[in-house]
């Protein structure tokens, strides 16, 4: 190529990439293009909330009846999510350091609009506890007029959040409790350390704590803390690490019915805490939920020894509440540690694995309806009825 050839064959291309990347051409239309906000759909029953885990800042959105993705909220590392009853907001209680992990610390409750996941307002709290994986840290009101979100500075405490006026009321001591449980007309209930349910009524500016009488064993068989809550029955269900299962009904004075084995509700022994005893467990993070329309409890099994509480999934077990049987046992590839279900009539189940991948299962048959990559690895929420 000779020096006059090579000189135009750069004019060329220089041309060529000039006219790439102009300003497109609207000459044919006559029209300017616009900038424009696509807004969501109100909260649905049949999506799930999933948090993206360690590195991730939101929680994704799918739709479990196709397995696409509708949106996000934006989560941080240690927050937890709630959901506006009324589905007009999307609250997140979170912590923040102005240089990223060091700085000053700030604690809040953001405030999102549920359509545009537009930030409306940011309502500063004294303190809340850094954790994230539990949905019983950060709870909602049925009328979805107060937040109660638990802190641990330096004591075990729940911080009172007006929705309405969007403002910081109190600070609750609690000493020895943890995991909250909304009690609908009296204020909230907790589990503690020494094996009973707190219950708090709150009375204006003041409040009275009373405790049940001890009925789980918090050091030889803990219960996990990610239990369900049913708002419309107002019943709580727990389940201990052996898998025994309670159901509490909730209210000023509760009452816990007797536990059951979930190995026996099966046709098994019941499990035990002895070293080296081969028998069905539950594990996961989240390892358990509830369809609340048929009181029917799912649980992530695995096989092995006691005191495997995080081992991940090799079944899927339905348990029936009202009979105390296991009605369904579906095997589960690639293990599970999340699991949630959505509350409509599909009734689809979410598992999610330690490789952050997700399935959509159907619960009435077992099929895998959806696969997805890269969903997420932390805790899952859905709609509740209420």
């Amino acid at each position: 190529m000779t020096l006059g050839q090579a000189k135009l064959a750069g004019m060329l291309l220089a041309s060529v990439i000039a006219g790439a990347f102009a300003a497109p051409v609207l000459a044919e239309t006559g029209e300017a293009e616009e900038a424009t906000v696509m807004t969501m759909d109100a909260p649905k029953s049949g999506w799930f909330f999933v948090r993206g885990g360690w590195g991730s800042n939101g929680s994704s959105i799918f739709d479990s009846a196709t397995g696409k993705m509708v949106g996000m909220i934006a989560t941080g590392r240690d927050s937890d999510l709630g959901i506006d009853p009324a589905g007009k907001a999307y609250y997140v209680a979170e912590t923040i350091w102005s240089k990223g992990n060091r700085g000053t610390r700030q604690d809040m409750v953001s405030v999102y609009d549920a359509k545009t996941l537009k930030l409306l307002t940011e309502i500063p709290t004294p303190g809340r506890l850094v954790i994230g994986g539990l949905k019983t840290n950060f709870v909602i009101t049925d009328d979805g007029k107060t937040a109660y979100d638990y802190n641990f500075d330096p004591a075990s405490s729940v911080n009172v959040i007006d929705l309405v006026k969007r403002k910081f009321v109190r600070a609750i001591e609690l000493p020895g409790c943890a995991n909250i449980i909304p009690n609908p007309g009296v204020g909230f209930s907790s589990l503690c350390a020494d094996g009973t349910l707190a219950t708090v009524a709150i009375k204006g500016s003041t409040q009275e704590i009373t405790r049940t009488e001890p009925f789980f064993d918090a050091a030889a068989d803990p219960i996990f803390s990610n239990f369900a809550y049913d708002r419309k029955k107002k019943q709580a269900v727990f389940l201990t690490y052996t898998g025994l299962i309670s159901v509490a009904s909730i209210g000023a004075k509760p009452t816990i019915g007797a536990p059951f084995s979930i190995q026996q509700a099966a046709g098994l022994r019941v499990a035990d805490t002895k070293p080296l005893d081969i028998n069905w467990y539950p594990g996961g993070m989240q390892v358990m939920a509830l369809h609340r329309p048929t009181a029917t409890l799912y649980v992530l099994m695995h096989k092995g020894e006691y005191w495997s509480p995080k081992e991940s999934a090799e079944e899927i077990w339905a348990v029936d509440l009202a009979t105390k049987k296991v009605t369904k046992r579906f095997p589960i590839k690639d293990g599970g540690g999340n699991i949630e279900i959505t509350q409509d009539d599909a009734a689809m189940i979410m598992v999610t694995d330690n490789k952050n991948n997700a399935r959509v299962i159907d619960s009435k048959t077992g099929e895998i309806k959806h696969t997805i990559e890269n969903a997420g690895g932390g805790h899952i929420t859905v709609v509740e009825p209420m």
